[in-house]
């Protein structure tokens, strides 16, 4: 009998703790577990001189600025995007849980969608703006807030554009100088 006992005891346990597991992954409030990625928006204009061209840079009002975060088979899971104010500063703000699932910062990036200035639109990639930056390590911890400051993301004029010289984006497959390789 006290077989049975300790028997039915110990089921009864493993079930306790198999629920106190999944109870722990939802927060138990809307205010738990906030991920918020913030950094500013600039136009740098290569026309300036030097000084001008590192000290220069202006705020731009009005870019969109995107976060993608993926799950573990590369699917996305959020998206969100925000618009710069007159400072040229945007600011997402992710809930840690999508759907019951907590988000890894590390499989989130940011990028820089549209610029609604007409002259200083072409994104650059200084600061990976252009392809995206990975959140890496938060720059504020505070109980259960994390805050992602990035760097300045840039935009500039269709003048300071560096054209694309790469062949591999030439769409005539049927490329002489290729050929002339190939034999």
């Amino acid at each position: 009998m006290k077989l049975v006992w300790s028997i039915l005891l110990l089921v009864a346990a493993t079930a306790v703790m198999n629920v106190a597991e999944g109870w722990e992954e939802i927060p138990t409030s809307s205010g738990d577990g906030i991920i918020r990625v913030g950094g500013k928006v600039l136009c740098q204009d290569c026309t300036e001189g030097w000084n001008e061209w590192v000290n220069g840079n202006k705020p731009i009002e009005g870019c969109i600025v995107s976060v993608t975060c993926m799950d573990d088979r590369k699917r996305i899971i959020y998206y969100e995007s925000d618009m710069t104010d007159k400072a040229g500063e945007f600011e997402v703000t992710i809930n840690k849980y999508i759907r019951g699932k907590k988000i890894n910062p590390e499989a989130c990036f940011t990028r820089l969608v549209s610029s609604p200035d007409p002259i200083c639109n072409i994104p650059t990639d200084f600061a990976g703006g252009k392809t995206g930056v990975k959140l890496g390590r938060p720059t504020i911890m505070y109980r259960d807030i994390i805050k992602h400051i990035l760097g300045p993301f840039y935009y500039t004029t269709p003048m300071c554009d560096e054209p694309n010289t790469n062949d591999n984006d030439n769409d005539n497959e049927d490329n002489s100088y290729e050929k002339e390789k190939n034999y």
